[in-house]
């Protein structure tokens, strides 16, 4: 949980606590606003149903601008958290095989356990070809380290990627937000579709 372990704020053991009750509240929040079912999670590649767009793009924004802020006031350091290292091919065709499984299964990796949590078939069914998966992924990794590990990229951010500041970085990013928040309302309307 952030850098509270590595500065030694919290033990291990007190950070798996954290870590069980803020998942519980985070699928308790999902399933809340509907993403246990898969009609709404494939309505946004369809464009009736836009909800998951917005609340994750909201969860992101809202992550980001704490962090910058808190950053900023000296109460975290952004250096202490981890970035997962950037391998272009490999997150392409992680990216491509994600979503090709999202708009099939009509879930994603978390949902897909909460809607097996309120008892939904094809959610469990999802979660045993989602261990599959991972079983094939970790059995084969000798035959395809190599492709894994293509075009190491190092750990980028996008700010210094662009060369601009992580303030401004954050503008953008809001902007596109709410851009996005805009056409996801265009396309509800655009390609309504009969309550479900």
């Amino acid at each position: 949980m952030g850098p509270l372990v590595a500065n030694e704020i919290i033990t291990t053991d007190t950070n798996l606590v954290f870590a069980f009750l803020i998942g519980i509240g985070f699928g308790f929040v999902l399933e809340g606003a509907g993403f246990s079912s898969s009609r709404k999670l494939a309505g946004v590649f369809y464009g009736y149903d836009t909800v998951v767009l917005k609340v994750f793009f909201t969860a992101a924004i809202t992550a980001m601008i704490g962090l910058l802020f808190l950053s900023l006031f000296g109460w975290i350091d952004l250096s202490l958290i981890y970035i997962n290292p950037t391998f272009l091919y490999s997150a392409i065709a992680g990216g491509v095989i994600m979503g090709a499984g999202f708009i099939l299964g009509g879930f994603c990796p978390g949902t897909s356990f909460c809607g097996a949590s309120i008892g939904k078939i094809d959610a469990m069914v999802f979660i045993v070809g989602l261990i599959l998966g991972i079983f094939i992924f970790g059995e084969g990794y000798p035959l395809w380290e190599d492709f894994y590990k293509a075009k190491f990229l190092g750990i980028p951010k996008i700010s210094e990627f662009m060369g601009i500041k992580d303030g401004l970085m954050a503008l953008i990013i809001v902007l596109v937000a709410f851009g996005m928040f805009w056409i996801g309302e265009w396309a509800e309307k655009k390609f309504p579709r009969e309550e479900y």
